[in-house]
């Protein structure tokens, strides 16, 4: 019989269905079990046989579990025979395997692999993000103050340029510019900068005797008070009354900071009460008695204990929860009698990193304060804040260093915790090393240099955000609006409207200007004699100007002769006499004068006489 497909629905007229080979994909599991097959009715079998139509789909494929178990046990023999022989203890394992095997090159790898961790760089290993560099050009001064708020969001740097300057890496591109640039403390470097726990408040200590405190966008908050000089004990101040030295935010209370100052002390304030006066204060003395200069002070994890570094190598910890007035724990002679540009709590809380200017590295620990730890030398710096840090694991620490007289390439060391081993001497530029700031967050290294540079390294697979953001965006041009260019008019000068003046040569344009009086600055002309008795300008009044234009009155030229003015009437007066002369025409027609006397036969001696 004619075998009759529908699509992928197909049937032999006259085979049986239970004939039919297992060739699909999906199928059942177990042995296959007797299935009843019920006889259709005689209409239904008709229809089919019409139609040619035994059944829809294929039949299930069946496997059995047990066969498949014995195959795959004897694959993975065969497959792992080979890394069996190098490892016979595991032989005794092989019967209980279940599930796919093993790739053949599994140990092969894993072998390379651990080959591979153990030819790692020492700095991978101490997560340290230097792959990657970028800089972020602050000015040409030497950078002296840098930090970064606890979210890792704004960066600001100071420099002795007097300049405060904030970068906002999500609001940066490649350009890598800062978005403000202040002088907080007029014509006062910036000593150091520090954020607050929130990052809201950012504290600027400069070489003035008033620290400020400014919000994140610069504008200022606060202003310390300015104590009196001439007060010897610094306790009656309401403030300092030398140049600032170091400051720093307490780490939890949002609302507390310190400051320090050459009149040797270290005063804590309220933010709240607007600077009005200090908090507490600390008086820092030396072995001596005399007080002494904190140069380097910063807070421990809690907010609890101030640690102060002092001008004369010592290091002082004091504790408010116990006493003000002296020390909880001290060191005289931590270092040299020179200052300590840094100090710096680990992250556990438990050791204390310094770096002074007698060219020395220590590191102590605190339940053992009387010997360091750890230490190294032959660090020079030049500048009073250069820094020494912690890891955020505090695995390393880190410090910048200064160039000798001759040397052309700044570094920054990274030396283990624990051995003080130097893992890495990383070149950074070609000047001074002052400032460090690894962020915990961020996972990315800041570096204040001695050319106004700001140097971020970061490792793209270790770090986060921060510079991330800002080089992978290209700078774009500031797009200008369009603008339609005045019309043209063809015939010039056609119009006053559009008649453009014709450039003058100098001596022209010179020449214009010396007849105008304005540009020429004329003085004032002299005042003239005036007319009927008034000194004003003729017809500068307004009687003057009737009396002129009513022919009231001739003018008086006074370039004229007045005697020949007289005389050009003599004439006239003679022949036509008006007033006098007709008066003695009839009774004296000839003028009678005064006969002259001579007073010299007067009978008086010549002594009397007046002088001729």
């Amino acid at each position: 019989m004619k075998k009759i497909t529908f699509g992928k629905i197909s049937a032999n007229i006259g085979q049986s269905s239970s004939s039919t080979p297992p060739t699909g994909i999906i199928g059942t599991f177990g042995p296959p079990k007797e299935i009843e097959v019920l006889q259709d009715d005689t209409e239904a079998q008709q229809v089919k046989e019409v139609m040619g139509i035994t059944g829809f789909g294929k039949k299930a494929k069946t496997f059995d579990i047990k066969e498949m178990m014995s195959q795959v046990k004897a694959t993975a023999r065969e497959i792992t025979k080979k890394p069996e022989e190098d490892s016979p203890e595991d032989s005794s394992s092989d019967e209980d395997l279940i599930g796919p095997p093993l790739p053949a090159n599994f140990n092969t790898q894993k072998n390379s692999d651990s080959d591979s961790d153990s030819e790692e760089d020492p700095e991978d290993e101490h997560f340290m993000p230097i792959k990657n560099e970028t800089s972020m050009r602050h000015g040409n001064k030497a950078i002296t103050a840098l930090t970064i708020d606890p979210s890792g969001a704004r960066l600001a740097s100071g420099s002795v340029d007097y300049e405060v300057s904030f970068w906002d890496f999500a609001g940066m591109d490649s350009g890598l510019r800062s978005f403000r640039t202040l002088q907080p403390a007029d014509n006062h470097p910036i000593r150091a900068l520090h954020y607050s726990c929130t990052g809201d408040l950012l504290l600027v200590i400069s070489g003035a005797s008033q620290a400020k405190v400014i919000d994140r966008d610069g504008f200022e908050k606060l202003e310390t008070v300015k104590g009196d000089m001439y007060i010897t004990d610094m306790a009656q101040t309401k403030g300092h009354t030398a140049a600032l030295l170091a400051g720093s935010f307490n780490p939890l209370a949002k609302e507390e900071f310190l400051t320090t100052s050459s009149d040797g002390t270290v005063r804590t304030w309220d933010f709240y009460s607007f600077g009005k006066q200090h908090k507490q204060i600390i008086k820092c003395r030396a072995q001596n008695g005399l007080k002494v200069s904190p140069t380097a002070v910063t807070y421990n994890k809690e907010g609890k204990v101030i640690a102060c570094g002092c001008a004369d190598g010592s290091i002082q910890l004091w504790d408010f929860r116990k006493s003000s007035v002296a020390p909880a724990k001290q060191l005289r002679k931590a270092h040299q009698p020179v200052e300590i540009s840094s100090i710096a709590y680990s992250h556990v809380g438990d050791h204390l990193l310094t770096r002074s200017l007698d060219e020395t590295l220590k590191l102590w620990d605190l339940r053992s304060f009387k010997q360091p730890v750890n230490e190294i030398g032959g660090l020079f710096a030049r500048y009073d804040t250069t820094d020494a840090i912690f890891s955020p694991n505090d695995a390393v620490v880190a410090t910048a260093m200064s160039l000798h007289r001759g040397e052309k390439l700044g570094k920054v060391n990274f030396y283990d915790t624990k051995s003080f081993e130097l893992i890495k001497s990383l070149p950074v530029t070609s000047s001074h090393t002052i400032k460090l700031n690894w962020h915990p967050k961020l996972n990315q290294i800041f570096i204040g240099t001695g050319d106004g540079a700001v140097k971020c390294f970061y490792d793209e697979n270790k770090s986060l955000r921060g510079v991330t953001l800002c080089v992978v965006k290209s700078h774009r041009r500031a797009q200008h609006s369009e603008v339609v260019s005045s019309q043209q008019v063809i015939t010039p000068h056609a119009l006053p409207l559009f008649r453009q003046e014709r450039r003058k040569t100098s001596r022209k344009q010179m020449e214009k200007d010396r007849l105008d009086p304005v540009k020429s600055k004329r003085p004032d002309l002299p005042i003239t004699s005036g007319q009927g008795g008034r000194v004003a300008s003729s017809g500068g009044t307004l009687s003057s100007f009737v009396i002129r234009n009513l022919g009231l009155s001739k003018r008086v030229n006074d370039d004229q002769d007045p005697r020949e003015a007289i005389l050009k009437f003599a004439k006239d007066a003679e022949e036509n006499p008006y007033w006098i002369a007709p008066a003695y025409a009839k009774t004296q027609p000839k003028p009678v004068l005064a006969v002259q006397q001579d007073d010299s036969d007067d009978g008086e001696p010549d002594s009397k006489k007046t002088k001729q």
